[in-house]
């Protein structure tokens, strides 16, 4: 045994990742929990509930009896081998139906229930997860969710010897379905110790402000990492800061919904840049806290040794210049994929070779705008010849570009969206994939005030407000301008077909990985 460690090492904790996520790759956080927990001798036991409730309802009969779900549900065995299968990418329409049809069975099969569940989210027609009120509801009648069958029946098989349950909340997609197996836990198992944590409490308990409103459902809330603070509820007494590996062996490896493993890696907390205006992390108050170059490349060479995975997906907010010269001097042997800065650095066609070289597969890239004004006064840091640059120098390395792209912030008018459109299309030849948004004014941004605020979405728990834009760039004419200029142009239109539908970037570079053999 142990220093440090009191009578509760026998204590084993059960870790839930709910559902709805996109479920083709494991879950970051509950590995990196279990690493913890191990390494300080405390067994524990993983459930990506998510996966396993998607392929479970994929299962059920449905109700619905049109030509269309029929075929779906004939169907679902094939569609979900396409899905595992590299050569279903090399055609994109034969990946396209394959999605189309589970997405449709996951659909139908939750109706009855008020909901509809997706591939890549969950929505209510009554329950919103903006609403701490909803959310309490949901646990008040975990059986009108349309998880209840799978789960009312899963966690009895995980919970024999369990004292604590940890539940992993990151997105809004998961949080009714998550709150609905809280209520089963609390109703059926109520001497078991609820811990609930994740992104999306996290950035709960970061508004000024927060006021716990699930005391009744959660034993504890955690914000932010939480590996010391499990280890503590756990009884380990003065638990060294020590660094953790992800440890991924007690998830389904094999049953992602990919070509292959895609195994995430968080080299870092934060963001190494954190000065952009109206940027969550800044406004969360999020500090950046970077695992030294040498040790992440360590990691990560002995992550594609234990596992050898298809494709690693690097999760920081933006991979660091270091990080960067890391890997392509020291290569783990696996692709590899993350977000990134546009800098000098990624404008040397040499560097971008031979990050090419060491695996990289794709880089996502915020750039936001195509209008210098409109960077300079979100505090980007970008420089738009040197993002020509960048999009140059990666096209000719064979570097797939995820490029970000954000209209209606405060500083933007018709006008500079134009210019970003003009952008896109000279640069074309260069951008694989698009991801476009628009803006939400973060609630408690040090911006907000300027601008005015009003109601944007209806909650205690909701992160944005709406503001009123200086120029009335309001949404409708954002939308509009989106669907009917920015859009249809030839050359952007073509971009937006090479999406993934559901999956988006978690299954583009596999897309360009075939596009480019």
């Amino acid at each position: 045994m142990r220093l440090g460690h009191s009578s509760s090492i026998l204590l084993i904790m059960l870790l839930i990742f709910p559902p709805i996520a996109k479920a083709c790759e494991p879950p970051a956080g509950i590995a990196r929990l279990a690493a913890a927990l191990h390494a300080h001798g405390l067994p524990c036991r993983l459930l990506d509930a998510n996966l396993e409730g998607q392929l479970w309802m994929l299962e059920q009969a449905p109700t619905a009896h049109d030509t269309w779900t029929r075929r779906a549900f004939k169907g679902r065995g094939d569609n979900l081998a396409a899905l595992r299968d590299t050569k279903t990418y090399q055609t994109p329409d034969r990946y396209g139906r394959a999605v189309s049809d589970l997405n449709r069975l996951l659909s139908v099969s939750s109706r009855q229930q008020s909901a509809v569940v997706g591939l890549s989210d969950y929505q209510h027609s009554s329950l919103s997860p903006l609403r701490s009120a909803d959310l309490i509801a949901a646990a008040a009648k975990p059986e009108s969710n349309p998880f209840y069958p799978y789960f009312s029946r899963r966690l009895p098989e995980m919970l024999g010897g369990i004292s604590t349950i940890g539940v992993s909340l990151n997105y809004l997609s998961q949080a009714l379905s998550a709150f609905a197996m809280i209520g089963y836990i609390r109703k059926y198992f109520p001497g078991l110790k609820i811990v609930l944590g994740g992104g999306l409490v996290t950035s709960w308990m970061q508004r000024p402000d927060w006021s716990n409103p699930f005391g009744e459902l959660a034993d504890q809330m955690i914000s932010g990492p939480g590996e010391q603070l499990l280890l503590e509820l756990l009884g380990v007494r003065e638990a060294a800061k020590q660094h953790i590996i992800p440890d991924y062996s007690a998830l389904p490896l094999e049953e992602y919904l990919a070509p292959g493993l895609i195994l995430p890696y968080s080299a870092a907390g934060g963001c190494w840049w954190n000065r952009c205006s109206f940027c969550p992390e800044r406004a969360e108050g999020n500090i950046y806290h970077p695992i030294a170059v040498k040790q992440a490349l360590a990691d990560l060479k002995l992550l594609t040794a234990l596992h050898r995975p298809a494709l690693i997906h690097i999760l920081d907010n933006a991979i660091s210049p270091a990080l960067l010269r890391g890997l392509l001097e020291n290569p783990h042997g696996a692709p590899w994929y993350g977000f990134a800065r546009i800098d000098e650095q990624l404008a040397d066609p040499d560097f971008c070779l031979a990050l090419k070289r060491s695996g990289c597969s794709m880089l996502k890239l915020g750039l936001e705008s195509g209008d210098q004004g409109v960077l300079d006064k979100m505090q980007k840091g970008i420089d738009l010849a040197t993002a020509a640059r960048v999009l140059s120098s990666l096209h000719r390395a064979g570097i797939a570009v995820y490029c970000y792209l954000l209209f209606g912030t405060p500083g933007e008018t018709e006008s500079e969206a134009r210019r970003t459109l003009d952008f896109v299309v000279r640069h074309h030849q260069a951008i694989t994939f698009l991801n476009l948004a628009l803006f939400n004014m973060p609630l408690y941004a040090d911006e907000a005030a300027i601008y005015g605020t009003e109601p944007f979405y209806a909650g205690d728990l909701s992160l944005y407000t709406g503001f009123q834009h200086p120029s009335g760039w309001n949404r409708k004419s954002v939308r509009s301008f989106l669907e009917t200029e920015f859009k249809r142009h030839p050359a952007i239109a073509a971009i937006i077909r090479n999406d993934p539908p559901q999956f988006t970037s978690n299954h583009a570079a596999f897309l360009n990985r075939i596009r480019q053999l």
